[in-house]
Parts: C-alpha cells; structure tokens; sequence
C-alpha cells in the first residue's frame, strides 16, 4: 500500500488541476467540474480544492477523472 500512496503523490502533486467524470455518490459533483490537487494522504485519497469551493476528495478507485494537460489549462483561460 505505500508503493501505491507514494506512487499517487508522484502522479499527483499539489498544484496538478483535474477534471472531474463522476464522483461516486456526490450528485451535487457535476461532470466538467474543475479542481486543483491539495495533497494525497495516507489512504490515498487526492484532496482537492474544486472551482465551486468544495474541498471534496477523490477516491481514485470509485471517482472518474483526469489530469489536465497544460494545453488544456491555457485553452479554457482563454
């Protein structure tokens, strides 16, 4: 389990930005919603700081996303 939360860290380091499909059980979660990667804890869990202001966490297992690529970032600034 370690390998794995270290793994997440590397893949997800604070300040990555993320797209959100679906988050299990979170209606009011809706697809498209943006974020910002806070920090992954001891569980695993990527805690978010989202665009609409909820701090809800990711449970890469059960949620649906994706990390955004820069081009992406740059595009939806524009």
């Amino acid at each position: 389990m370690r390998k794995e939360i270290e793994r997440l860290r590397k893949k997800y380091p604070e300040g990555t930005r993320v797209r959100l499909f679906c988050m299990s059980g979170e209606s009011q979660m809706q697809e498209g919603l943006t974020g910002t990667v806070h920090f992954v804890d001891d569980i695993g869990s990527i805690h978010v700081d989202w665009d609409n202001g909820s701090t809800l966490a990711l449970i890469p297992d059960e949620d649906d996303f994706e990390i955004l690529k820069e081009q992406q970032i740059s595009l939806k600034m524009e």
